[in-house]
């Protein structure tokens, strides 16, 4: 048993004291205010109100027990909806045991899915807590880090604290690991609970809490074996009604029950859980139209967009006073982000998600409609009070999967791979994943390493992919960004890192705009390709944002551009040339335009992204892919995508993304020659790559130089004259 605590006695006369003290303002004794244990400061009467509120919460009733198990066991899983209270309570009283052995052993961190969620959760828990956000209670996402020396519970999301292992492997700062949404199996979640069985062998104190949203399944129960489970009771129910509607027609059948809703004038808020983000958009423009034709004494329905990963502004509690009726569309992860609307009434789910499902073979992901799993069908029911009302558009004997599938099986794991690799565990050896990953994936995911010579003949990282792995970065592109060093083209380069890292900065208008939004984006374009392109816009948003009498608002409105988007770009930008110069790389001046340049951040594409080049093989814009003999077509919102054949396609391009299954396109593309890709591709990857014709023209000119190919084909680009005489080797090895 840990030092200080007094098992169950302890934490019945704590829960019997906070019951006591919920029902006065002030406690008093005496002339002695009673104080906060965290900050030492007297309590505020917000505090009292709030500790009223939390008591009524489902997961209230299982504090003793849950006290007792943390202090006797090392691993305990907690299952219970979002509406428990289980994110918000549960990491206050692990709080309170490290703060009781005067955290000896450290301090509580408590990972999240989403950033969205990280935050408001943050918020809403330092003022429960009555401390300051930042101080006690902090949160880190992504770009943005809230926390100090005084920290003693931290909201993260799971990625960030992966990301932190790579410098405190043994996780030392931290006394109690919260592990939330574990139901969700993202790849971090599901690395990390690989991980914490092997140090909780090496550090007997450290407490695992799993939190899940319903009961646990057999195999993260088999994983931790012997393992505590506290289960929650939820609240009760709400009236659920299946509509049986067929999977062609939920998009539509999900948009009249919102308007019969708003017409029936019952009370409360609806969320509409859809499939896909274009469904999402599609659905708020179609409920902005219908509304102009509302009575008004209905009043006003306002539909806001929730997109996954991308999250959005929620009302905290006490935020909800004198407001129209919302409608909330979302779709799949997003379950928990809901849990502070209190004025939902209304759920409509529409049983089915998106999912990426990547395949190696042939590098890309390919999109699939899937029916949700049974714990996410549950989790949206719970949303709504016993009140409220749940329709599910789909018939009730729905076969639903039992679980949700585990993302590492349907993931690419090349970054995973390079950041255990990091982590010493060669071969995944000690990394016990509750799910291992498909041994197809494993394998490409080794072989992309190899090409990008961030592994040495052992198997173990290079010194190359010591510092690949310093970037939160996929692998291809923090090849770039290292040879954009020895190109002198850093300016460039992490410019386009950080433009293609960040959500994408063109904004999709309704229908009758996008001509228009077209035309705006032409003035950025560049001759060279969509990634020039991007620094084109990046360079007009800065200058734009350094104006004294412009509104960068206005400017992104008037271009079509997401301002968002851009700004989550610049502060990729500044942290990228932030690492760049913490492990002492060269940062270039500033030289786009110039011909060298130009030429330059072509070759350092090439370094990372040689796997991703395609040949127009018959001049009409179907360009075989090298790596794996499939054709595809340039994306319409390209540059090289609005044009026809007559004004000229380049015949060679490099693209960054190839999406399989939805358009079958290739995204972000621009032109290179095939000089140019065998200077930069590794010898062993050229002879790998499988027989074509585009592999024997370039064999040709390996053989008998580019003057032999450049008489037989007509010269498309006008750099072609400037490229140095061809050799066999790889420059960034």
């Amino acid at each position: 048993m840990a030092q200080g605590i007094t098992g169950e006695k302890y934490w019945e006369d704590r829960v019997a004291f906070e019951t006591e003290g919920a029902g006065q303002e002030v406690v008093e004794y005496g002339d002695v205010l009673e104080l906060n244990r965290f900050d030492g400061l007297p309590y505020s009467s917000r505090y009292y109100t709030l500790l009223k509120e939390r008591m009524d919460l489902p997961v209230w009733k299982a504090k003793c027990d849950f006290m007792d198990k943390l202090a006797n066991r090392q691993f305990i899983i907690v299952s219970g909806t979002a509406r428990t209270g289980r994110s918000s309570q549960i990491p206050q009283w692990c709080a309170e045991f490290c703060l009781s052995v005067q955290y000896q052993n450290g301090m509580v961190v408590c990972t999240q899915v989403h950033r969205q969620h990280t935050v408001d959760l943050a918020l809403r828990v330092a003022d429960e807590m009555d401390v300051n956000i930042g101080h006690e209670v902090g949160y880190s996402i992504p770009l943005e880090t809230c926390c100090s020396g005084d920290t003693v519970l931290r909201y993260c999301t799971d990625d960030m604290l992966l990301r932190e292992m790579m410098s405190d492997p043994m996780l030392e700062h931290y006394g109690v690991i919260i592990i939330d949404q574990a139901h969700e199996r993202t790849v971090s979640t599901d690395v990390l609970l690989g991980l914490l069985k092997d140090i909780t062998l090496q550090r007997p104190e450290l407490r695992v809490v799993l939190l899940t949203a319903t009961h646990p399944g057999p195999k993260l129960l088999g994983h931790y074996r012997n393992v505590p489970l506290i289960q929650l009771e939820g609240v009760c129910s709400a009236e659920v009604v299946y509509t049986g509607t067929s999977h062609k027609d939920y998009f539509c059948s999900a948009l009249r029950l919102v308007l019969e809703i708003h017409h029936s004038q019952e009370e409360g808020d609806i969320v509409v859980f859809l499939a896909t983000t274009q469904e999402i958009d599609l659905a708020r423009d179609i409920l902005l139209r219908e509304e102009a034709n509302i009575p008004p004494h209905l009043g006003e329905l306002l539909p806001i967009s929730v997109h996954p990963g991308l999250g959005g502004t929620l009302p905290m509690p006490g935020e909800e006073e004198g407001r129209c009726r919302r409608v909330f569309l979302t779709s799949s992860p997003n379950e928990d982000l809901f849990w502070a609307v209190h004025m939902l009434n209304f759920v409509i789910d529409a049983g089915v998600q998106k999912r990426n499902v990547y395949n190696p073979r042939i590098r890309a992901n390919s999109v699939a409609i899937q029916p949700i799993s049974r714990i996410q069908a549950e989790s949206r029911k719970q949303l709504v009070g016993p009140t409220g009302k749940s329709f599910c558009l789909y018939p009730e004997d729905t076969p639903l999967p039992s679980e949700t599938r585990p993302h590492i099986l349907e993931s690419d794991i090349t970054s995973t791979v390079l950041f255990l690799k990091r982590m010493d565990i060669g071969g995944l050896g000690r990394c016990d994943f509750i799910d291992r990953p498909d041994p197809e994936g494993l394998m490409q995911a080794l072989e992309e390493l190899d090409y990008l010579a961030a592994l040495d003949d052992d198997g173990n990282l290079s010194e190359i992919g010591i510092i690949m792995s310093e970037f939160p970065l996929e692998p291809q592109m923090a090849k770039t960004l290292l040879a954009s060093c020895e190109f002198d083209c850093v300016n460039e380069v992490v410019t386009i890192a950080a433009m293609l890292t960040a959500p994408s900065c063109f904004l999709v208008p309704s229908r009758e705009l996008r001509l228009e939004a077209s035309q705006c984006h032409l003035k950025f374009q560049h001759p060279e390709g969509d990634h020039f392109t991007l620094i084109n816009i990046y360079k007009a948003f800065k200058q734009n944002q350094h104006e004294p009498f412009v509104s960068v608002e206005k400017w992104c409105q008037d271009y079509f551009l997401s301002l968002s988007a851009l700004q989550t770009a610049d502060a990729i930008r500044s942290e990228l040339t932030d690492i760049l110069r913490r492990i002492e790389l060269p940062v270039s001046m500033p030289s786009f335009g110039s011909k060298g340049n130009t030429l330059n951040i072509k070759r350092a594409l090439l370094a990372g992204f040689f796997m991703q080049v395609a040949r127009d093989v018959d001049s009409s814009g179907n360009y075989f892919m090298l790596t794996h003999k499939h054709v595809a077509q340039i994306h319409p919102f390209s540059a090289y995508g609005t044009k026809t054949p007559k004004l000229g396609l380049p015949e060679w391009v490099l693209f960054h993304q190839y999406s399989f299954s939805e358009d079958n396109c290739i995204r972000t593309v621009s032109h290179i020659s095939p000089e140019e890709f065998i200077q930069m591709a590794p010898q062993y990857f050229f002879f790998n790559l499988p027989p074509s014709e585009s592999k024997d023209i370039l064999q040709n000119i390996l053989d008998n130089g580019a003057e032999h190919y450049k008489a037989k084909k007509i010269q498309k680009s006008p750099s072609l004259e400037s490229i140095p005489e061809v050799t066999a080797s790889c420059i960034i090895q």
